[in-house]
């Protein structure tokens, strides 16, 4: 009887390191594609495949309602609405990771960028960005994307270029309009 009961947790113990090995491929043929290798949520709910965004430079920033960054929202518009045109991309993620500043539920958080910043860019379902909840998006972002490190604050932005591969990572306090940034945003904006 031992032998048996040996044998069955031999064998469990092997389809367990089948399945997991089975599950490491799946995951990194995700990630094949960069940052472009992942699904995520609409603000609306929706699955939205990031691999749509393929052949467009991207600029990703977890963003909060009740941030002193908040105003940050006009310069992004801004942004998106001077580049949209040349495949420039806005991917913003609401987290209240940071001082319970985005406190309300995504139909809440659609409503206040739409009233207060006439947002037309790319909004999705509020994730963390930090933490044990760690959203995989972010956990890629800030770890296998070589501008590693944690989310240190509300609108950190990372620019994506076309093919998926993280480009630059900037702070909270540099603006979307930032001289350094845009100048890294034109240069993969005009590579192809």
């Amino acid at each position: 009887m031992k032998s048996l009961y040996c044998a069955l947790i031999v064998l469990a113990i092997s389809l367990m390191t089948i399945s997991d090995s089975a599950s490491a491929k799946a995951v990194k043929a995700d990630k094949a594609d960069g940052a472009y290798g992942f699904t995520m949520k609409t603000i609306d709910g929706k699955e939205k495949h990031l691999s749509d965004y393929k052949g467009k430079v991207a600029l990703v920033v977890n963003v909060a309602s009740f941030c002193g960054f908040t105003k940050q929202y006009a310069a992004l518009e801004e942004l998106y609405e001077r580049y949209k045109n040349r495949g420039f991309v806005i991917l913003a993620f609401p987290a209240n990771n940071f001082g319970s500043q985005e406190p309300g539920t995504n139909e809440e958080i659609k409503n206040f960028c739409s009233a207060n910043y006439n947002v037309t860019f790319d909004l999705f379902s509020k994730i963390s960005v930090k933490g044990p909840d760690q959203d995989p998006f972010y956990k890629y972002l800030t770890t296998e994307s070589g501008f590693n490190g944690d989310i240190e604050w509300n609108f950190t932005k990372f620019l994506v270029d076309r093919h998926g591969t993280v480009s630059a990572r900037y702070k909270s306090k540099v603006t979307p309009t930032d001289s350094e940034l845009v100048r890294k945003l034109e240069d993969l904006l005009a590579a192809k």
